[in-house]
């Protein structure tokens, strides 16, 4: 199939360190025809120059009616700031493009569901960045949920399970996340990856429950920068027995690695720490000067480097593969625990998130991530936001 032509809206984090390198280097899938870029500080603009790309190759446009006008392009790319998205997307849908964008989605609920509207009136594909599917670490907690009882390193019945992403920093970043607008702060940021992770394992809870606070005391007060939510499943509903999935994001952790999930059974437990390695990685790459991600490269094999296992890409150190803790009880009722580990053995892969992308605009695939799923990451944090402002437990309908 032709490779689809694509415009990177905006040069910062998302675009620099996952679109662009993804799209040079799958270039049978994707070619990188332009990029908007409001305020450049070069004439080349800062996609180009990060990436060693010529004006003849990547055209660079100022406004977004440049962009939607242009009828080579196909497929835009967002990564701007959240409170963004929704025009942005609504926009490019009905000018006739493809859209991917990034999580989380829409600051609503509700403009995620016109959105969903207009994608199917337009018939374009709408596919939401929720990347950390395709972690290595969530991938190898997968591969244990699945196991059956029967196996014995299964952890049996499942009583709680705990989702970290813990973090030591002082001071702020001083970027858009800092400030007091739509869909800012932890629980939008953060939080959309472990809810949509929690989703997609025990599908939706009954209740939640959630704490959240401008811990640091920096910044706005209003802008959160750490969170608890308790997503409540009672007996019979994702297991047998009554179930809460324990989501928490905190600024200051002082632990090297950090733990990532903890999870309980009626037979043992599993406990994993440090977190996927793709996203460090690809900021490595990103920012070193020669062109290896780019398909001129004749000395690196461009899809080699962060869509191949075999390269190193996506494998996180053993070091950081998870425990496992079994307890066994003798004839004289005497209990005994036994550690083992857990394997992280499938490399993560960001890689089919593009791949998946490209069959669903080219052969009409089946989204890997459906629009409706990343609408309940978002129908989650409003309720979660909601739980936290008036000090209660709040019903998922």
């Amino acid at each position: 199939m032709d490779p689809i032509k694509c415009c990177a809206i905006g040069a910062g984090l998302a675009t620099l360190t996952f679109h662009v390198p993804f799209i040079l280097a799958l270039p049978s899938l994707f070619t990188l025809h332009s990029v908007l870029e409001r305020n450049p500080l070069s004439p080349s603009g800062t996609i180009c120059d990060r990436f060693k790309l010529s004006s003849s190759q990547v055209k660079l446009y100022q406004t977004l009616d440049e962009v939607l006008s242009d009828p080579e392009i196909e497929l835009v790319l967002i990564g701007t700031p959240n409170d963004t998205h929704y025009a942005l997307v609504k926009a490019a849908l009905q000018a006739g493009k493809h859209v991917l964008v990034d999580k989380p989605v829409t600051p609503s609920v509700q403009e995620a569901k016109e959105l969903s509207e207009l994608s199917k009136r337009t018939g374009k594909v709408l596919y939401a960045f929720q990347n950390r599917r395709w972690d290595q670490d969530y991938l190898a907690l997968k591969k244990l949920l699945d196991l059956p009882e029967s196996d014995p390193q299964s952890l049996g019945t499942i009583v709680e399970f705990e989702s970290h992403f813990d973090r030591y920093r002082l001071g702020l970043k001083g970027s858009w996340k800092d400030e007091p607008r739509p869909a800012a702060g932890l629980i939008y940021d953060l939080g959309s990856h472990l809810i949509d992770q929690t989703l997609c394992l025990f599908g939706r809870p009954a209740t939640i429950t959630a704490f959240a606070s401008n811990l640091r005391g920096i910044g706005h007060p209003d802008v959160d920068d750490n969170f608890t939510i308790h997503m409540h499943y009672p007996a019979g509903s994702a297991l047998p027995y009554p179930f809460t999935a324990i989501l928490r994001a905190h600024p200051l952790s002082v632990r090297s690695p950090q733990p990532r999930f903890i999870l309980l059974g009626q037979k043992g437990s599993y406990i994993k720490h440090g977190v996927d390695i793709q996203e460090e990685q690809l900021k490595t790459l990103s920012a070193i000067p020669p062109p290896i991600l780019t398909a001129t490269t004749t000395n690196v094999n461009p899809e080699y480097l962060i869509t191949s296992p075999s390269s190193g890409y996506g494998r996180e150190p053993n070091s950081l593969w998870g425990t496992l803790e079994h307890a066994t009880t003798d004839s004289d009722g005497k209990t005994t625990f036994v550690k083992s580990v857990w394997p992280s053995e499938e490399p993560g892969c960001y890689a089919n998130l593009y791949r998946n992308l490209a069959a669903a605009i080219r052969e009409n695939a089946e989204l890997k991530v459906k629009w409706e799923e990343a609408t309940a990451v978002v129908e989650m944090i409003e309720l979660a936001k909601k739980s936290v402002r008036e000090g209660k437990t709040i019903v998922v309908q």
